[in-house]
């Protein structure tokens, strides 16, 4: 029913009342009384019937669910009666001091903090008060990718706006431009990846050409060994302090020394210089004694080891130019310079590339020679010698315009005591013993591997055939995690030297799941594919030699993924300037490894017997990365991010394997159709491997793994560019 107009309000049972205007209120009846209520005045929710009642007896459902018995009421007289909400506070006992309140607030820092509570990832930490909220809400952000670290990292330009962060302890002014900091986030990270990769391919293009010339049998042998005892004596010496232990101690002094470190760099440099000169010396006289030590077979055939003795001291001189080059980058990565170490090895592959394509020229190839350590002209032997030493003088000399560019200006200086160098080399003792004991698993590899070789009286089942797909195994370790961790080491180590554990295992957590959206994959193709990749890869060396490489890379495959993880998972401990515990760690590694291969080798036929040695490599890793992983826990306090990391490889393993059956079985269907030669090898890896990763990236999206997405994203964000 519709209430009445106001004119009609107020009348009462005579009909009289007011025609027009406001009623009277309550109070203003006649004769002072109290007036009857006005139904039309009232409130809506005025008259409560409960108002009386009990709160719990409102609801019916909820009195019969209550349990009075479990939950009595306060006795009579307890219960307080709430406070007020607000309340002025009590008066201070004493007056406002000054020097209290009115204080000087500590300075603010000179970049984002590593101590924030939510650590310095820009998506959590972008707004930090009202002015950034107010001149960033309405920027442009690109959506972060999986590399967004490494790229961070290098370049400080696309850091969250605000005061820029210092250079870590800057040196004397360079005259150029940049100050040893990269132009540009998109411009350092594609030189450093770019040059990674033209070396490695480039290396690969090497030993492609290196069994074309020399084959896979005992010639091709002989000259691997004598290659590889270089490498070997200069890891043994000072290559390993160089390359993990030098990087904190020069960060350290960039950011401690007055002058920039660059004093603690020319003393460290010569000292090298030094060292390495005597060593070359020492190592050319006992060349015949090295030869031994690598290879029994080797030195028992006469032939054999003449050519191979020749040959070592020809490429032992390189120690010393490999050592100056590793200084060189040491230095420019402790700058922020990360391309010049990825592209000067370019320049080395180069001229030995141009050596032994003269030698084809003149001589043709083993195929077609079928030139031996018996047939082989001194002459050939020399050339051979000569180009592989000028690749590694070329490589260092190289780096010299690079280090003028960043501000560094070599000037000998034998001061060398009271300068830090001593804890250095303290350091180093450890990590000279870390690659002693993983060299010698590889000196017990090296022995049985030419064993079985020669046992097995077939090409590609020796020392040349392991090293060939090892090279090939090895690719997407240097090319993508010794990437990441390149420009990742001098991040951690300053975040160990300020005593900052969660940034260290953030950065460790993001290289290894960053490098393992291409690592997984990657091994799952060396497992599916490594035949038709080797028979179509090392062709010139005869059908049967491929085909026995193929065997060898499937079993390195898998073990790819452990042996990047522990290359991650020790640069925490360098970070820490922790050498000893890398020292114990790779000895089980080489334990496992060696014992592992000698059992291949007794029990396997002398043909697999490779094969189970390369498998024995990759198991050896897993061990290692077991161990190495508790480890580096209990250092961090407990936690290492393990759950996320163990989630993305389980994940990106689950997308891998249905990928690599299809991928797998395509191609083995392809070669048993068109043969193992160079159209059949070609359509199989074609065909399987874009098969496999088709379905891999389908299968990952579909699980949506996120560092795939990130990869994906950043991939289409530059190609749209």
């Amino acid at each position: 029913m519709n209430a009445p107009y106001d004119g009609d309000r107020g009348q009462g049972a005579g009909g009289a009342g007011s025609p027009s205007g406001p009623p009277a209120p309550p109070d203003a009846g006649q004769g002072g009384g109290q007036a009857p209520p006005d139904p039309y005045l009232q409130h809506a929710y005025e008259d409560d019937p409960y108002r009386a009642q009990d709160l719990a007896a409102q609801d019916p459902v909820g009195e019969a669910l209550y349990d009075r018995a479990s939950h009595p009421p306060p006795p009579p007289g307890t219960y307080q009666e709430p406070s007020a909400l607000y309340q002025q506070p009590p008066a201070a006992p004493y007056a406002p001091d000054p020097r209290i309140w009115a204080q000087t607030p500590p300075p603010e820092p000179s970049g984002p903090s590593r101590h924030l509570p939510y650590g310095d990832r820009p998506a959590t930490t972008q707004f930090v008060g009202v002015d950034d909220l107010v001149t960033q809400a309405s920027d442009d952000r690109q959506e972060p990718d999986a590399f967004a670290h490494l790229f961070r990292d290098q370049e400080g330009s696309r850091k969250v706006p605000g005061p820029p962060e210092p250079e870590p302890a800057p040196g004397p002014a360079p005259s150029k431009s940049g100050g040893g900091r990269v132009s540009g986030v998109l411009k350092s990270s594609a030189l450093m990846a770019a040059g990674t990769l033209v070396s490695r391919l480039t290396g690969f293009i090497r030993s492609l050409v290196i069994t074309a010339a020399l084959g896979a049998a005992l010639l091709g042998d002989s000259f691997t060994i004598a290659y590889t005892l270089p490498t070997m004596i200069y890891i043994l010496t000072v290559g390993g302090g160089l390359n993990s232990v030098f990087v904190p101690q020069l960060v350290r002094a960039m950011k401690d020394d007055e002058d920039g470190g660059e004093a603690f760099a020319n003393r460290l440099l010569t000292l090298v210089m030094v060292a390495l000169g005597l060593i070359v010396v020492i190592a050319v006289l006992v060349a015949p004694v090295l030869i031994q030590l690598m290879s029994n077979t080797i030195a028992d055939d006469v032939a054999a080891n003449s050519v191979a003795v020749t040959f070592a001291r020809y490429c032992l001189p390189t120690i010393f130019f490999m050592g100056v080059h590793v200084v060189m980058g040491q230095i420019l990565n402790a700058r922020g310079k990360f391309g010049a170490m990825m592209w000067t090895p370019v320049l080395n592959n180069i001229v030995m590339i141009i050596t032994f394509g003269l030698f084809i020229w003149v001589y043709g190839t083993s195929a077609e020679s079928r030139m031996g350590v018996d047939t082989i002209p001194p002459e050939g032997v020399r050339l051979l010698g000569i180009g592989t030493l000028l690749g590694l003088v070329v490589q260092a000399l190289a780096m010299i315009p690079y280090l003028r560019e960043a501000g560094f200006r070599f000037r000998p200086r034998f001061d060398w005591k009271g300068h830090g160098l001593g804890k250095t080399v303290k350091l180093a003792k450890w990590t000279v013993l870390f690659v002693l004991a993983n060299q010698a698993g590889v000196l017990v590899v090296t022995q049985l591997a030419t064993s079985a070789g020669k046992l097995a009286g077939k090409d590609g089942t020796g020392f040349l055939a392991y090293s060939n797909a090892q090279l090939i195994w090895g690719m997407p370790q240097a090319i993508i995690t010794v990437s990441v961790m390149a420009a990742l080491l001098p991040r951690i180590s300053r975040a160990a030297h300020d005593n900052d554990p969660g940034a260290v295992r953030d950065d460790i957590s993001q290289g290894l799941r960053n490098s393992a959206v291409a690592i997984v994959p990657v091994a799952f193709t060396f497992l599916a594919l490594g035949l038709p990749m080797c028979t179509l890869l090392y062709a010139s060396s005869g059908a049967e030699a491929a085909r026995s490489m193929g065997f060898i890379l499937m079993a390195f495959a898998l073990g790819l993924i452990p042996y990047s993880v522990q290359y991650v998972v020790l640069r925490g401990f360098y970070a820490y300037e922790d050498t000893r515990t890398p020292f114990y760690n790779t000895v089980i590694v080489a334990a496992v490894n060696a014992a592992a291969s000698a059992l291949c080798y007794v029990v396997l036929p002398a043909r697999w017997a490779v094969v189970g040695m390369a498998f024995s490599y990759g198991l050896a890793y897993a061990v290692g990365v077991g161990v190495a992983w508790r480890r580096l826990r209990t250092r961090l306090g407990g936690d290492l991010d393990g759950a996320h990391i163990v989630r993305t490889y389980a994940r990106l393993c689950m997308a891998a394997v249905p990928a690599a059956v299809i991928g797998g079985g395509i191609g083995f269907a392809i070669l048993e159709l068109l043969g193992s030669g160079a159209l059949g090898s070609l359509a199989a890896l074609i065909c399987g491997g874009t098969l496999l990763m088709g379905v891999f990236f389908v299968a990952a999206k579909k699980m949506r793994i996120e560092e795939v997405n990130g990869l994906v994203g950043m991939v289409r964000g530059r190609l749209g560019r």
